[in-house]
């Protein structure tokens, strides 16, 4: 999620600089539409006067074909600029659709993660309340002296209060325990609380303890 945040931010950024792009190309556009338009209705006018043969003056008459003939060229320069501006427009509409398709996919993305990310954390929810459950039904059978010493403890060493004994070693610290240590927990009764010399855990004998 954090990692799709990112990208959104990047894609957003860019999906509104081309938005931006997208609106200053249109009004080019427009402007030059505009100015081809003007252009065009000076060159009509010029030559409906030509055609009319409203202009009896031969050096003016020249003077205004000529100016037709400048008119055109305009024109067809500012038709060039208008293309221009018409593809670079249509490349920026498309860059501003594939950034907006791009942005909905993560925000769908984001939206899947989040909905698997409550589910997850509603079913860790379940799982706790269950073992809680658990936790406190046999927490009732054992003496409240020894559970406060395991609360006790793994509160101290990183929520590991007891430490299973295997093949002669602590489960806790996973250190070897001494000879004499072994020799006193197998002989002692099997309600006695052992503890490991070396990190203080309660220590459990089990059939793997090598004892």
């Amino acid at each position: 999620m954090a990692r799709l945040a990112e990208r959104r931010t990047d894609v957003a950024e860019a999906e509104g600089q081309a938005r931006t792009e997208v609106e200053d190309l249109a009004r080019e556009q427009r402007k030059a539409d505009a100015d081809v338009e003007q252009v065009k209705a000076r060159r009509t006018r010029d030559q409906q006067r030509i055609d009319a043969g409203s202009v009896n003056d031969a050096k003016q008459l020249t003077a205004l074909q000529h100016e037709v003939q400048t008119l055109d060229r305009r024109i067809s320069d500012l038709e060039d600029e208008e293309l221009e501006v018409m593809e670079r427009l249509e490349d920026e509409q498309a860059r501003s659709a594939r950034l907006k398709t791009e942005l909905a996919e993560i925000e769908s993305e984001a939206a899947d993660l989040m909905r698997a990310r409550d589910a997850t954390v509603s079913a860790i929810a379940e799982q706790q309340s269950d073992k809680a459950a658990e936790r406190d039904a046999l927490a009732s059978e054992i003496p409240a002296a020894l559970l406060a010493l395991y609360d006790k403890l793994r509160a101290r060493l990183g929520g590991v209060g007891v430490g299973a004994v295997h093949q002669k070693r602590c489960g806790g610290c996973r250190l070897n325990i001494g000879a004499s240590d072994l020799a006193a927990m197998l002989v002692a009764p099997s309600d006695e609380v052992l503890r490991c010399e070396e990190c203080n855990r309660i220590l459990v004998r089990t059939s793997e303890s090598g004892l």
